[in-house]
């Protein structure tokens, strides 16, 4: 879902890929549903591209952070205005992800995951995960399993 969900640089809002031109993107903003264009000479990100810095040696994607927020929340908008000063949002955030990277992780960018959570939930999108991709990870793990029942028989 969220490969389709881009943030163009210089825009405000999120926008949802509509189609491809030759030397563009034809982009809708998924707040008042206006299309425009989007040139190669604009930095277009998708979502489903982001992921946030942990203590871990792996990076957590985007849609797992949006997932935890939406559990944190109960699904509902959070209010960043009266969670108050940067410590504040920091602690909360580390409330939802405990693991995130203090040091690379800054509190702008965490202002602007609780915005884009916002204007997702604003505008409907309350899936962050594809079901398309948990269905095929499930199919995955499946079939390592199989091919380990495998291996072990032979032996």
């Amino acid at each position: 879902m969220l490969k389709r969900i881009l943030s163009i640089s210089g825009k405000p809002g999120l926008f949802r890929l509509v189609s491809q031109g030759k030397n563009m993107l034809i982009v809708e903003n998924i707040a008042t549903g206006r299309r425009t264009p989007a040139y190669a000479s604009d930095k277009v990100v998708s979502l489903g591209d982001i992921s946030i810095y942990t203590t871990n040696d792996s990076d957590i994607p985007l849609a797992d952070v949006l997932e935890k927020v939406k559990e944190a929340n109960d699904g509902k908008e959070i209010d960043v205005k009266a969670i108050g000063n940067d410590a504040a949002v920091r602690a909360y955030f580390q409330t939802i992800l405990p693991e995130y990277d203090e040091e690379r992780v800054y509190t702008t960018d965490i202002r602007k995951l609780f915005s884009w959570y916002n204007q997702l939930v604003a505008a409907g999108v309350t899936e962050f995960k594809d079901k398309e991709i948990a269905q095929d990870e499930a199919a995955e793990a499946a079939e390592a399993a199989d091919n380990a029942q495998i291996t072990e028989d032979k032996k």
